[in-house]
């Protein structure tokens, strides 16, 4: 009997495609547990994965074995219950196995740990934005704002005088000699050999002499008369301009945390500025994060008290707008920083303060943002600061606004937000 043992190393991508293949197997369990970690994350926590925990039950395949065919007769010492002819049930789910399940223990007092196991960070971004139907954010950087940077990128034939390579020129300059006068150079030493040996040779032969001189004497002309650099050697050095993300950024997180805007709103936001801050990093080198509330004064406070203080009070949307230009003036120069900013808002404010935040937004903020958006989170008619707003709409390729009426709004109007061109 011939026995088989491969021993042939793993291809170095074996387990990546091993990986992916249980990541697909059990996404919606990995999507619920991503899901999660949003909402249990800081904004500004992206630099690791997420533990994902999957039942051991769940991971458990089908497999094929021999049956145990045909009749057969057993003796059960200490059986009292049954005779001969009985029918007995199947003994109940899970009565061969291990335990029960998840946090729950087995009659028998044993149990079984769930799976539990890492996806890395670009797999969680991965999962996270599937749903926005941009399976790779990085490469969907549609809307970002690009500066440009010279890079060497090779040699070329034509050029500036000033980007001359002058090295490269002459191994090509030495290149072109070499090749047109190899084969004269092989001949001049093999006619220098047949002089030495006419000249050695007795009785002398002057005539042949004298006619090897003069083959020797027009190669040598010939070989100095290849010029030493030639245009056709010249190489210039070859400079393009690639598009890289600008540095820094700063974005600013608006929030509304009057008495309307409950914890569910808020949880909601929260998974909006999420987004906006996992763009702005895969974008940027260095982004930094304002975070200002505002009831009828604005504060800029930490994350932890921007989603859950208990603070609470009437609507003066134009002290937070304010406190951000004072902010930006004081801390954040526009040359150098790109700044971005989200409001949050149910919409509510008072009548007479929404121009005020149109004005503000037309004469200080806009021009100074690279991007603003809107978001309100109601599911009520609209009122006079979406109205105001909607005006800003048509004026500047800089702000956008939409509305968000349950969780299920939040990746496409994400996706609306940042899908078009900012200049």
């Amino acid at each position: 009997m011939a026995q088989f043992i491969d021993r042939r190393l793993n291809g170095k991508n074996k387990s990546a495609v091993n990986r992916q293949r249980f990541i697909r197997r059990h996404k919606q369990k990995i999507k619920e547990s991503v899901t999660d970690a949003v909402n249990r994350r800081s904004i500004t926590n992206t630099e690791t994965g997420e533990d994902v925990s999957i039942p051991a039950k769940d991971l458990s395949e089908p497999i094929f074995h021999q049956g145990q065919g045909g009749v057969k007769e057993r003796v059960h010492p200490g059986n009292d219950q049954f005779i001969t002819g009985d029918k007995i049930e199947r003994p109940p789910k899970g009565g061969q196995g291990g335990g029960s399940g998840q946090g729950e223990a087995s009659p028998d007092g044993e149990g079984e740990d769930e799976f539990v196991f890492q996806i890395s960070k670009d797999e969680y971004l991965d999962i996270l934005f599937e749903d926005l139907a941009l399976p790779n954010l990085k490469k969907n950087q549609i809307n970002k704002i690009k500066e440009w940077k010279t890079h060497r990128a090779g040699y070329q034939t034509a050029g500036m005088p000033s980007n001359i390579a002058i090295v490269r020129s002459l191994q090509q300059s030495l290149a072109r000699r070499t090749a047109m006068t190899a084969g004269k150079r092989r001949m001049l030493d093999e006619l220098c050999k047949e002089l030495d040996d006419v000249q050695m040779s007795e009785p002398a032969k002057p005539i042949e002499e004298n006619r090897l001189k003069e083959e020797i004497a027009e190669l040598r002309k010939k070989i100095d008369s290849v010029p030493f650099i030639d245009t056709f050697d010249l190489r210039f050095k070859n400079y393009e301009k690639r598009p890289v993300p600008s540095s820094q950024a700063v974005m600013f997180c608006l929030m509304d945390v009057s008495g309307s805007m409950d914890q569910a709103t808020k949880d909601i936001a929260k998974r909006f500025y999420v987004l906006l801050y996992l763009f702005l990093t895969r974008t940027y080198e260095n982004v930094e994060v304002v975070f200002i509330r505002h009831h009828t004064q604005a504060k800029e406070v930490d994350e932890h008290e921007f989603f859950y203080s208990q603070e609470t009070g009437g609507t003066i949307v134009s002290s937070a707008l304010k406190l951000m230009k004072e902010i930006v003036e004081d801390r954040y120069p526009l040359g150098e920083w790109n700044i971005y900013a989200a409001q949050a808002s149910d919409g509510d404010n008072w009548a007479d303060d929404s121009p005020r935040c149109r004005e503000l937004l037309v004469n200080k903020l806009l021009p100074a943002c690279q991007y603003y958006s809107y978001i309100e989170i109601t599911r009520r008619t609209h009122q006079t600061l979406w109205h105001e707003y909607e005006k800003l709409e048509n004026e500047f390729d800089n702000f956008a606004m939409k509305n968000i009426r349950s969780v299920e709004d939040i990746f496409p109007v994400f996706r609306e937000l940042f899908q078009k061109e900012t200049a």
